[in-house]
């Protein structure tokens, strides 16, 4: 008892910065300080129970594998540092990252301390009664214990988009193609209000409302608070599609250390940073496809497949072609895709009619083609450039950002994007690598991306080509639709973002147990996230200038 104890009051002590942000972060929402006081006991006895398994964890794991343990520790350092120098940044622009947001009132301070002593003797007497009662045999520390690599580095970067969330989707920031062509006025209003319909008049978004019962879900959490609840869905997407790497990597490589290297790289990367953070439908495309690969991946019956086609088309009808695609390729049974077709085609045609009964008025239908004239205006002409430009895009500045692009356009505002189309005469342009480090971290990120296709050429005879070919296939067919559509086609780069990485986790799998390619994973993470702060950092400042 007294091992445990001395493991309990380390777990305590340790977890107390971690329940001091939560409970500020909630404390928004708290009106009575006694209700908040037995709040704080609930986080603190938890965060103390899963610090004292997870200390336990890392004891046991150092005696047996101690490089591996090295590697997470070094990971961990990275991570924190990152988070560290976000937190830094944002506190040097007061006018559009509010701190308060994240730190307990002052006069609730005696109600935490309150909660934090209450919670020691509570997790005692919980893990006491856990093991009394097998708790170890249960489903939910089965599912922890077997996953706990990928929830730790998906919780990390929940905290980090929830961050990015509060700054940058703030109702202050009046205008849509603000940040990277995002319409994030139109869908900070669409999720987190009652005036849902799309001003743009826009068929490619049949059912996304869906969305909507999960926001108001959330916001019971947090008394009725529709746009912190859509900040926090937006970043448990985000930080979801994190876990689906992990889960997809471990699962195919039998090694969660490189699964878990791999969701680092995949969380830092530029468009999970900025998607799985900004108000957007973007970062639940990523999901619905990451979740269909899974489904795949396990065999799962054919109602799942559906339910999860039909949110792909749901949300933007162009990516159901990637469930489509994934379908065919690895289930390899044409009887079962034309099923899956027929089944998902007919049911979308009353959901749109209940949608639309439920949000009347919310858009035009999806078979109203004349509705579609309203896209015209983000198709050009495919030339060299263009794909010269995309590929740029696709393959490098989704992961590794480059200095972004400045456009000052109607209306009177700054704008950062990535790439910005030949509009109005204007050149096409593109953000570029400035400055050695940036360069050197985009060839090193290139270097990378050239391993994975060789060791994929190599290897192909050798290995299962079904899942390597979809996500080939997939970013082929984004690159052949984007080749014409869209302004800042970074703005659609969670359609790919996943599948180069997945595919290259795969191609380089027989190497991921060689120590080497994990220190050299782990060295590309830390510059690649110390790269992408860069980004955070000059879209405070030209956020900052709109505050002016």
């Amino acid at each position: 008892m007294s091992q445990i104890n001395k493991r309990f009051i380390l777990a305590w002590l340790l977890g107390i910065p971690f329940s001091y942000f939560i409970m500020g972060f909630w404390g928004n929402f708290y009106t009575s300080g006694v209700g908040f006081a037995l709040a704080a006991v609930a986080i603190h006895s938890a965060i103390t129970l899963f610090g004292s398994y997870l200390l336990g964890r890392v004891q046991r794991t150092y005696r047996s594998k101690p490089t591996d343990i090295t590697i997470y520790a070094l990971l961990a350092l990275a991570l924190a540092v990152f988070l560290g120098t976000l937190v830094d940044m944002a506190l040097r622009f007061p006018n559009v990252f509010d701190r308060s947001i994240f730190l307990v009132r002052p006069g609730w301070l005696a109600y935490l301390l309150i909660g934090l002593a209450v919670a020691f003797p509570v997790a005692l007497r919980t893990a006491a009664f856990s093991q009394k009662n097998g708790f170890k045999n249960s489903r939910l520390f089965l599912f922890v214990d077997n996953h706990l690599g990928g929830l730790l580095v998906a919780a990390f970067f929940f905290s980090v988009y929830l961050l990015i969330a509060s700054i940058f989707n703030q109702p202050l920031f009046n205008y849509d193609d603000l940040f990277f062509d995002t319409d994030a006025l139109l869908w900070r209003t669409r999720f987190a209000t009652e005036n849902y319909r799309d001003y743009f008049e826009r068929p490619v978004h049949p059912l996304v409302l869906f969305i909507r019962p999960f926001v108001r879900l959330i916001s019971l959490f947090l008394a009725g608070d529709t746009l912190y609840a859509t900040f926090v869905l937006v970043a448990l997407t985000g930080a979801l599609s994190v876990f689906l790497v992990w889960y997809f990597v471990r699962e195919t490589t039998h090694n969660s250390l490189y699964a878990t290297l791999i969701a680092a790289l995949f969380g830092g990367s530029t468009s999970q940073l900025i998607f799985g953070s900004l108000i957007e439908t973007y970062v639940f495309l990523g999901a619905a496809a990451l979740i269909f690969i899974i489904l795949l991946l396990k065999d799962k019956p054919m109602y799942a497949l559906v339910i999860t086609g039909i949110a792909a088309f749901g949300i933007t009808i162009s990516n159901f072609a990637q469930t489509v695609i994934a379908h065919i390729l690895i289930k390899r049974n044409i009887k079962q895709w034309i099923i899956y077709g027929a089944i998902v085609s007919v049911l979308v045609f009353p959901l749109s009619l209940l949608h639309n009964y439920i949000y009347p008025d919310v858009s035009p239908y999806f078979w109203d083609f004349s509705a579609l004239g309203w896209e015209e205006k983000n198709v050009f002409p495919a030339n060299y450039q263009r794909a010269n430009y995309l590929g740029r895009v696709m393959v490098m500045s989704s992961f590794v950002a480059p200095e972004p692009l400045l456009l000052k356009e109607y209306p009177p505002i700054l704008k950062v994007w990535m790439f910005r189309a030949s509009i109005r005469k204007a050149p096409m342009q593109i953000g570029q690598y400035e400055g050695w480090f940036e360069t050197g971290v985009a060839y090193l990120w290139l270097g990378f991306v050239l391993l994975g296709g060789l060791l994929f050429l190599k290897n192909i005879r050798k290995q299962d080509i079904w899942f390597p070919l979809t996500f080939i296939l997939t970013i082929l067919f984004y690159f052949a639709l984007h080749l014409q559509y869209g302004k800042d086609v970074f703005l659609y780069s969670a359609n790919w973002t996943y599948a180069i990485l997945l595919f290259l986790a795969l191609a380089w799998k027989e190497f991921s147990g060689k120590r080497w390619f994990q220190f050299s994973l782990l060295g590309f993470i830390s510059l690649m996230l110390i790269n992408n702060t860069r980004l955070i950092l000059f879209m405070l400042t030209i956020a900052f200038l709109h505050t002016r």
